[in-house]
């Protein structure tokens, strides 16, 4: 077993059905130009209210009421088997794009995500996240995979049990032509055992040389060339609402599709994204561009919408009919270094998320970072900067000034009225600064005042004057 079939029976309905706020309520693809316009399909509401494939849409407005429809777009159904693609090269790096269907070779990617029997789960599990209905078969060979799930879902096998459910498949789910579909119907052939039953040169003076190729392709007596698929460095996906929005929170539905669909692509292709950008489609207007910055590659999808929310409802726009998510830069994704017994609690949020966040909902000039830098003057040992997505900050200078320092440092010092406060400990000196007109000269000490405050102050070296405060300690 080295292949597994993921088939997409409804894969332009899905395409819909998961931009829908109202997913479960009956909706139907409109196919067709006027007057004769036809239902391409009908999702299982719509199926309950006796809505079928082909029906004339005049027939299904007379049958039932209460539906919503929508043009049947077949570049709709490309993006999605591309975006599937994106997201199952996670699994496998040989990946075919068929119509309606994706074969992926499986042998190497057992030993990396466990049996067939995990894999396919995991499979399942992240195809009903994203919204797509699927059904999934495991064989020794590609062909065989894809006939197979015409009729099955959740068979693996090989050797003669696959020789044998080939074997069972009616001649129409075989995978032959239509037209020489019918004509082995009208032979009295009913199942492709039976074809397989039949000379081989009988067959090939009768039928085109396809016939037997595909006949060798479904045995594994024929090697198949397949079109590999690549995934492509740009993400672009478009939503368009169908009606004009006004208010921010109305965007969060697709914008939450949106980044999901950009978090699962990321994982396909083992990246990250450090910018991008929605594009707010307006009627009569150019787009509204909203650009969406992180201090570092990430990937996770609840905090790309967190970040993108932040960025959205403070951004000023008009009514927006569309949205779009665009992401060109994708550089490599290292994920966040763990211990083994992680002490931080389930409730608290990772560091990286929290600074992120606070940069979203503030704005990014609004964060920043401190930085050591080596001067042994109390205002200027340190200074602000951006936020950097890794930093190691460098030791302040080891000398007398390794004293104890308070945690919040006035601006300015300011003098001290009242009685002397009671010292704790032996002064610390401080002269620096001479060499750019900054020079302090300053006896530093640990002081408790009459309120019973910890605080740091300093005596101007040579003064008998009142002490200065500087700082406090928590």
């Amino acid at each position: 077993m080295r292949w597994a079939c993921i088939l997409l029976p409804q894969l332009a309905l899905d395409g819909v059905l998961r931009r829908s706020a109202s997913p479960d309520a009956p909706l139907v693809l409109v196919t067709g130009s006027q007057p004769r316009r036809v239902l391409h399909a009908a999702n299982p509401a719509a199926r309950v209210l006796g809505l079928r494939r082909g029906m004339t849409l005049t027939a299904a407005q007379a049958l039932a009421q209460g539906f919503a429809t929508a043009d049947y777009d077949p570049a709709d159904e490309t993006r999605g088997r591309q975006f599937l693609a994106a997201w199952a090269y996670r699994f496998s790096s040989q990946i075919s794009m068929r119509p309606h269907a994706l074969l992926l070779e499986i042998q190497g990617s057992l030993g990396l995500f466990g049996p067939w029997p995990r894999l396919e789960a995991q499979l399942r599990e992240e195809l009903t996240q994203l919204g797509f209905r699927h059904r999934i078969v495991a064989a020794s060979n590609p062909i065989a995979a894809r006939v197979l799930a015409n009729a099955h879902d959740g068979l693996a096998v090989t050797g003669e049990p696959m020789h044998t459910a080939l074997g069972q498949l009616p001649i129409q789910r075989a995978g032959f032509a239509p037209a020489v579909a019918t004509a082995f119907q009208r032979m009295g052939l009913r199942t492709l055992r039976q074809v397989w039953a039949l000379p081989r040169d009988g067959i090939a003076r009768r039928f085109p040389a396809e016939v037997l190729r595909h006949l060798d392709e479904l045995a594994g007596e024929r090697e198949v060339a397949l079109e590999w698929y690549r995934p492509p460095d740009r993400f672009d996906h478009r939503i368009e609402l169908g009606y004009e929005v006004e208010s921010s929170q109305a965007l969060l539905f697709p914008l939450r599709r949106l980044t999901s669909d950009l978090s699962a692509y990321l994982a396909g292709r083992d990246g990250g994204v450090q910018r991008f950008a929605l594009h707010l489609e307006h009627e009569d207007q150019a787009d509204t561009v909203v650009p969406v910055g992180l201090l570092a590659p990430e990937r996770d999808a609840a905090m790309l919408f967190e970040l993108a929310r932040g960025r959205l409802e403070r951004a000023q726009m008009p009514a927006v009919r569309a949205i779009t998510l665009v992401a060109d830069e994708l550089p490599a994704f290292a994920p966040a270094h763990r211990e083994l017994f992680d002490a931080r609690p389930q409730q608290a949020m990772p560091w990286e998320q929290l600074r992120e966040r606070l940069r979203s909902r503030l704005g990014a000039d609004t964060v920043h970072g401190l930085r050591l830098r080596e001067d042994y003057r109390p205002e200027q040992a340190w200074y602000s900067d951006a936020p950097a997505a890794q930093h190691t900050a460098r030791a302040a200078p080891v000398t007398a000034s390794s004293a104890a320092r308070p945690g919040w440092l006035l601006s300015t010092p300011t003098p001290l009225r009242g009685a002397d406060p009671r010292l704790l400990s032996d002064a610390e000196r401080i002269e620096s600064g001479w060499w750019d007109g900054s020079d302090v000269r300053r006896d530093y000490c640990v002081a408790q005042l009459h309120t019973g405050q910890r605080a740091w102050v300093y005596r101007p070296v040579g003064s008998d004057g009142g002490y200065w405060l500087h700082g406090w300690f928590a």
